[in-house]
Parts: structure tokens; sequence; C-alpha cells
């Protein structure tokens, strides 16, 4: 099964320190990390969208998370 996770940062800059520290602590479990900004007007916001392709299940990562962003979750079989 794989398993995307879609996690919206709101304030990119202010919460790029925590975010990182909880993707390192499950490194392991994610393949392919993809950042997404959202520019306007050809200016770099403070929103963006991160893409997560896990390598196994790790709801811990998803729990921990949603504490902080809004999370979504897409499954393939």
């Amino acid at each position: 099964m794989t398993t995307i996770i879609g996690v919206n940062l709101t304030d990119r800059a202010e919460s790029s320190i925590e975010f990182q520290e909880i993707l390192t602590k499950y490194g392991c479990s994610i393949r392919t990390r993809i950042g997404l900004h959202h520019p306007e007007q050809g200016v770099c916001t403070n929103r963006g969208v991160v893409l997560l392709d896990l390598a196994e299940e790790e709801p811990l990562l998803i729990e921990e998370l949603s504490r902080h962003w809004k999370v979504q979750t897409m499954k393939f079989d």
C-alpha cells in the first residue's frame, strides 16, 4: 500500500524548524518529500503544501503532524 500525506502549512517561516524536526524523527518512513509554495503576483507567500510519500504506514507521524497543521491522507492499494 502507498500512503501520501498532504500537509497544509500556513506559516512556513514560523513553523519550519518544528516541521523539519518531526520529519527527521520519522525520516526512515518517508520515501519522498515535495514542497509546494503558493506565490502570489510573483511574491513568495508564507503558505505552502508539503507532500510526503510514505514507505510504510506511520500513524504516529500523521497524528503528530495533525496536532499542528491540517493534514490529508490518500491511500493506494
